[in-house]
């Protein structure tokens, strides 16, 4: 039988050297993906991940060591190796850390599962995903179709010589998508790949899987007979599902501690946010508020705990325009002397807490759907992201959406295909004109947020209601 977590750590702590200061981090995780495509089954994808990361700090030098062997002998050896690269950082450390690694408190957290993944036999999860390729195929002009299905549970335990804290984590990751193709025109839809949650199957049918595969069949044939998106400068009306990226790509990277600190310099560049801008810049229109909501229930990056074992609290970034607070743990509140969050976060056992986006969310307004677009004369709905571009200082932008209609004097109008915009984030929020109410709200996520060196691919998760940005530019794909 598997050790537990608990047991290790109960084991680690009667063997850790006395007087020093010491936190360990334990991770087992388990994966499983499936994936029906032209209504052929693929063999399950399955992957299984256990380790340990020891941190220590010798008189404000801090260190750390990773390692799969979590036997007495493995975790001292780990220990040891950490403890000796903290001295040998002690001349080039950036601040003294004067306080401790270790977790200050304990607790847990466990995602909301009100069906787990086990409640359906492998052979059950199969027949349901080729139940909607059946739904996919729906016309001869649909050239590929999938429907998939992605599980992760993630059990993590931080401890120090005497607190610790313990976290369960469940995400369920549905994926749909249907191709169409006539002549030299190929058109791509999808839905749910940008719907994970922290949930069980029951997320299905909270957000309506199995009545979106017609619909999503339906919409890559109306793109093939949809006009091109138009160039010109208008309203656009951004949907939830776009509004994720545009938020995970120019508020929650350029908000990052460490990247506004230089960390990110040589791999994904810096931020046009700057040190000084806190408490005085106005990075949009009066109706943007911005939150790291860490508490949100079935959201994918909710936590009680960083993986610094940090408590999470709700904390404003940006409030009616105002930018307030950086998205930085500890570590980088410290050295900048700037207030933060409790987003200290990693991807594995074998890599290091950094500076990550959680949950990153826009607070809902007072507009309906139908009174944000009967205030638009001239301009453009867009949904899904397909593409994304932005500089090394995530300012300047360029986005591309699978799927578009016309809004022509408060009235949505036909569908358009291949819509793109593009803008500057210092000024794109400042644009913002119009949110909606609660009914428009929505909370996605995304799987594979990259960040440091080695690279740690993350989950992040953005809400937002649909919003009506003025003078956009707006561009189609020829």
């Amino acid at each position: 039988m598997t050790e537990s977590l608990t047991d290790i750590v109960r084991r680690f702590r009667r063997q850790a050297p006395a007087g020093c200061d010491w936190s360990l981090r334990l991770v087992d995780e388990t994966e499983e993906h499936l994936l029906v495509r032209r209504h052929v089954a693929e063999p399950p994808l399955r992957a299984l991940s256990r380790g340990a990361c020891i941190s220590v700090n010798v008189a404000g030098s801090c260190a750390y060591a990773a390692s799969a062997d979590l036997s007495n002998a493995g975790l001292l050896r780990a220990f040891e190796q950490a403890r000796q690269l903290a001295e040998q950082l002690k001349p080039l450390q950036l601040y003294p850390r004067t306080d401790s690694i270790a977790p200050d408190g304990s607790g847990d957290y466990v995602s909301p599962v009100q069906r787990p993944w086990s409640s359906w036999s492998l052979a059950e999860k199969y027949d349901y995903l080729r139940l909607l390729n059946e739904q996919l195929a729906s016309d001869a002009a649909i050239v590929d179709w999938a429907a998939g299905l992605g599980y992760r549970r993630a059990e993590v335990l931080i401890a120090g010589a005497e607190h610790q804290v313990r976290q369960q984590f469940e995400f369920i990751s549905p994926a749909l998508g249907a191709v169409a193709n006539r002549a030299d025109d190929t058109q791509t839809r999808s839905y749910g790949d940008d719907r994970p949650a922290q949930a069980g199957l029951e997320h299905l049918e909270a957000i309506g899987f199995q009545a979106a595969a017609e619909r999503t069949a339906q919409q890559a044939l109306e793109l093939l007979r949809a006009e091109e998106c138009p160039d010109r400068q208008c309203d656009v009306l951004l949907m939830p599902g776009q509004m994720m990226l545009q938020i995970h790509e120019s508020i929650g990277h350029p908000l990052e501690l460490d990247r506004i600190l230089g960390d990110e310099r040589n791999y994904a560049g810096t931020s046009f946010v700057t040190a000084d801008m806190f408490g005085q810049y106005q990075y949009g229109s009066s109706l943007l508020n911005v939150v790291f909501e860490p508490d949100v229930p079935g959201e994918l990056a909710s936590y009680a705990f960083d993986d610094n074992g940090s408590p999470a609290e709700r904390q404003y970034l940006i409030r009616n325009g105002l930018l307030l607070r950086a998205l930085g743990g500890t570590e980088s509140q410290q050295r900048a002397g700037l207030p933060g969050v409790a987003n200290a976060r990693t991807s594995s056992w074998n890599r290091p807490p950094i500076d990550r986006m959680a949950n990153i969310n826009i607070e809902p307004g007072d507009s309906s759907m139908t009174e944000l677009i009967a205030g638009i004369e001239d301009g453009i709905l867009m949904d899904t992201n397909r593409s994304w571009s932005i500089d090394d200082s995530r300012n300047k932008f360029q986005f591309g959406c699978e799927y578009a209609r016309r809004i022509e004097n408060g009235t949505l109008g036909a569908v358009i295909k291949n819509p793109n915009y593009r803008g500057i984030s210092a000024q794109f929020w400042r644009n913002l004109k119009a949110v909606g109410n609660v009914d428009t709200w929505a909370a996605h996520g995304v799987h594979t947020c990259g960040k440091g060196e080695p690279n740690q691919a993350l989950y992040s998760g953005h809400a937002a209601p649909a919003c009506v940005f003025t003078d956009v530019a707006v561009f189609g794909g020829d």
